[in-house]
């Protein structure tokens, strides 16, 4: 006789949210650069779990604004810490949830998200220049919430100084060079739309840039950023819901890469992807379920990577995530474009075309 599958006990993934900031460890402090993407995590998980006001507004919302760099126009990842697109865009999701973007400035947040444009379409994290497609979706996914989404159809200003300073080494302006005399060229839209398409691969998965990699992670942000700009066109979608579908072990659980383990985190990368593809069937929904509700810490709460691990809200909020848009019974539904409360996207204006699955009445299903 089978042993009976757990369930998902709320209440104790509320308390575990609630109670991150209070136990002030060496782990605590030595993930101070996660800590607004935790915060976003955390919100995040609560909205899903229908508990969005488990956490005080007001502090969160100081918190964030804590976090802002003057000089960067932008967020840090805590209190002190240089702007980043990726803390910036934790720093807007967090305040749309509390519908408390009004202190920000917003202006300076897009002339600092446009300026992480490169030439080549590539969208750099900051002023250091690292480059990924996990930024081309931050840029994208952060316009668009912000109702600014405009400012990519603007022709990317290409630095061409006469004596060649600041060039890269493919021979074009390297990112926050000195602008000599400039000429346009297509636009960014243009540029970063292109940059992703050069980053899908053979078998219709996606790179962290041109030439690398297939990976489930990477492909949740192309294929994000193209919905988002309406260019799913250029993605073969049963190529990649194949691909997508083979990540799912015996087990129940996704990886993100052939041969390797699965990890509960792909419950949203792969799973979300795949309902932005129409493509959700085809992986086996209870298998699923049943691996990322193995994973739960069910005397402290929380997610981890997979059962037996230790727990963590970035598994939490993605297990959660993963388990709402295959119809979990009593969570909301979350949006796979934003990882978002559809709730919030549909009130903004954002709600494109996607798959979910009919809400179970009960888990397990009699």
């Amino acid at each position: 006789m089978s042993a009976p599958s757990p369930t998902l006990d709320i209440d104790l993934h509320v308390r575990y949210i609630q109670q991150l900031d209070q136990k002030q460890d060496l782990a605590y402090h030595l993930t101070e650069h996660l800590r607004l993407n935790g915060v976003y995590w955390g919100l995040t998980a609560l909205h899903i779990m229908g508990r969005p006001g488990a956490l005080p507004r007001e502090p969160m919302v100081e918190y964030v604004m804590s976090c802002w760099d003057d000089e960067a126009g932008a967020f840090g990842a805590h209190t002190g810490h240089d702007g980043h697109i990726h803390s910036t865009l934790s720093a807007v999701q967090i305040l749309l949830m509390q519908d408390a973007l009004a202190p920000a400035d917003v202006d300076r947040i897009v002339s600092f998200l446009v300026s992480l444009v490169n030439a080549d379409g590539s969208v750099a994290g900051d002023q250091w220049g690292e480059s990924d497609t996990r930024f081309t979706y931050i840029l994208v996914a952060c316009l668009s919430l912000l109702g600014r989404l405009d400012a990519l159809d603007a022709p990317h200003r290409t630095a061409v100084s006469s004596a060649g300073a600041g060039a890269g080494a493919d021979g074009g302006a390297a990112h926050g060079a000195a602008a000599g005399p400039s000429e346009a060229g297509p636009s960014m839209r243009a540029r970063v739309t292109d940059n992703v398409r050069r980053s899908m691969n053979f078998d219709g998965s996606f790179g962290s840039r041109p030439g690398a990699e297939s990976h489930g992670a990477q492909v949740w942000v192309s294929v994000g950023a193209l919905a988002i700009l309406g260019r799913l066109d250029i993605v073969d979608a049963d190529l990649l819901g194949a691909w997508l579908s083979e990540r799912q072990l015996p087990n129940g659980g996704l990886n993100g890469r052939p041969e390797k383990l699965e990890d509960v985190c792909y419950s949203w990368w792969n799973v979300a992807s795949l309902s932005i593809l129409g493509k959700l069937h085809w992986i086996n929904r209870d298998a699923l379920v049943g691996f990322i509700l193995g994973a739960q810490d069910l005397e402290d709460g929380g997610i981890a990577d997979r059962p037996g691990d230790w727990v963590d809200v970035f598994h939490t909020v993605f297990g959660l995530a993963g388990l709402s848009l295959v119809g979990f019974p009593g969570l909301d539904e979350v949006d796979p474009f934003y990882c978002l409360p559809a709730k919030l996207t549909r009130r903004l204006g954002l709600r494109g075309t996607y798959q979910v699955l009919e809400r179970m009445r009960a888990w397990p299903e009699a």
